[in-house]
């Protein structure tokens, strides 16, 4: 039984596969998939997750306004959200961690990386 679950949101399915094959190797985690920002607050408005792992360039919402949505979500606005992009640019991680992110990862991602955040946002 996972104590924890997470939920990924990567509009590429490639990517998306990526990171879920990263937290899998995190034992004790469960990891919800969504394709999109509206297909992330479906999910969120349906369970409770511990962390969000979102791209930020995504088609529909992207991920700052999933952000900005969490954070003002009574149920999950403390939930550690951890970004992962291509936008590696100094203002767009600025404004991502203004918004509330807790962690921003620049892609090409490795999966050491991702897992030693994650451990370290939910205290592993």
């Amino acid at each position: 039984m996972a104590d924890f679950s997470c939920l990924v949101v990567e509009d590429s399915p490639m990517m998306r596969q990526l990171l879920v094959f990263a937290l899998a190797r995190i034992k004790r985690i469960s990891v919800t998939e969504a394709e999109d920002g509206v297909d992330a607050l479906r999910k969120l408005a349906g369970a409770r997750f511990d962390l969000v792992v979102t791209d930020i360039n995504m088609p529909i919402m992207d991920g700052l306004k999933l952000v900005k949505r969490i954070r003002s979500d009574e149920t999950h606005k403390d939930v550690p959200i951890i970004i992962i992009t291509t936008e590696g640019s100094t203002e767009d991680r600025q404004r991502a961690m203004a918004l509330g992110a807790n962690a921003y990862i620049t892609k090409p991602i490795q999966a050491p990386q991702v897992i030693q955040k994650v451990k370290e946002l939910l205290q592993l």
